[in-house]
């Protein structure tokens, strides 16, 4: 069977956990072929976070380091699967629609995938600020880094596990979305961007608008202007198609 880790960072979502888990669709990518494991990783919660988790069935990486970007180092680097999938711990991500996502992962042979959430249909579960601030930060990015993508700061992506090995993506904080995007389309993976429903959030907001909105800009200014640098190949390539991807290094 092929494998899947599921990566997602937490901190104080307990209350979210156990109807996020639910909707992770177990069976259904058993029977499509994915032995997954589900890697929540606690990003340092007061709540419980990581023990519920556990008792829920989920590998938890302990990341004492705050920060979304410092808990996707921590999980994408502690992840077996040779496909990982993403999202956030606030219930606003559709899991149950992986086994679909996966499907059009594979049939267009991508490298990486990630996910559109600004559609007409998700309004009512964003702020309008949220989705102003999410189309200007979209439009920055695609107008610096020459790509199609509508969604720059969207949080579900499906990603074959050595494109993460070979990306230099630096950023500790918010910023780590679209310089997770911007790594690999700028490497030349093979990339598209799916729609997504985009749920109402579940608990506490944790984002901070405008300290991590202007952070965001700063870093794609920083991100699109620094020296490239090429990124080793850490282990042999396990399949012919990926000959290509092996001779990539990424910003």
């Amino acid at each position: 069977m092929r494998t899947l880790s599921i990566v997602i960072p937490a901190f104080n979502e307990a209350e979210n956990l156990p109807p996020l888990m639910s909707t992770i669709p177990l069976r259904e990518l058993e029977s499509a072929g994915w032995r997954t494991e589900i890697v929540v990783v606690d990003n340092n919660s007061t709540d419980g976070t990581g023990e519920l988790a556990q008792r829920l069935g989920a590998r938890v990486i302990f990341q004492p380091e705050r920060g979304y970007g410092n808990a996707y180092h921590a999980g994408l680097n502690a992840a077996s699967g040779d496909v990982i999938a993403t999202g956030d711990a606030d219930c606003t991500y559709p899991f149950d629609a992986l086994p679909a996502l996966l499907d059009a992962f594979d049939g267009h042979r991508l490298e990486f995938m990630t996910t559109n959430r600004l559609l007409p249909a998700n309004r009512q579960a964003m702020k309008v600020s949220h989705t102003v601030a999410n189309h200007f930060l979209s439009g920055v990015s695609r107008t610096l880094f020459r790509n199609d993508v509508r969604d720059s700061q969207s949080g579900m992506w499906i990603f074959r596990r050595y494109v993460w090995e070979r990306l230099n993506v630096k950023s500790g904080g918010m910023a780590f979305s679209q310089e997770i995007k911007n790594a690999a389309i700028t490497a030349g993976f093979r990339y598209s961007e799916m729609p997504i429903e985009y749920r109402p959030r579940g608990g506490e907001v944790k984002l901070n608008a405008l300290p991590d909105g202007v952070a965001n800009l700063r870093q794609l200014f920083e991100h699109r202007f620094r020296k490239t640098l090429g990124v080793p190949v850490p282990h042999r390539l396990s399949h012919p198609e990926d000959a290509q991807a092996g001779r990539l290094g990424a910003v």
